[in-house]
């Protein structure tokens, strides 16, 4: 039997909300699909892998487009974890942020691993966190 295959893209065109259900799953207030797409919108650079229509997973990064990046979010839909999609989407991504001189994210612990196999290095990360904004909702 063949595995199912999937694409990968950097383009937003055309997407909608509805090609990007069954992310932030365990996430206490996870953004809704409407909020996720305005999330993509404004990263500097997105890599998608998309199957059949719909995204099965996704990585993003924000940057000065000079120096620095940072990956806040890479995810991968359960049903597809375990099959590489995520290391497609880093080596893509640290592909499309080659021409920066640092590029860093922060992981938990159990996944140090991983990044580290893309030949990533540990460092030091400083957090804050207001899980009541999980969700994308602003002030009011």
């Amino acid at each position: 039997m063949t595995q199912p295959s999937y694409a990968l893209t950097t383009s937003l065109d055309g997407l909608t909300p509805g090609q990007l259900h069954g992310f932030f799953v365990d996430w206490p207030n996870p953004p809704t699909p409407e909020t996720f797409l305005r999330l993509l919108r404004g990263s500097y650079r997105v890599v998608l892998a998309v199957h059949d229509g719909q995204v099965i997973g996704f990585v993003q990064a924000i940057s000065d487009g000079v120096l620095t990046a940072y990956i806040p979010l890479l995810e991968v839909r359960p049903a597809w974890q375990g099959r590489g999609v995520g290391c497609a989407l880093m080596a893509r991504m640290q592909d499309e942020l080659r021409h920066l001189y640092a590029v860093d994210l922060g992981c938990d612990d159990d996944l140090v691993p991983f990044y580290e196999r893309l030949g990533m290095r540990r460092g030091n990360l400083m957090v804050t966190r207001t899980h009541a904004r999980q969700n994308g909702s602003q002030p009011e």
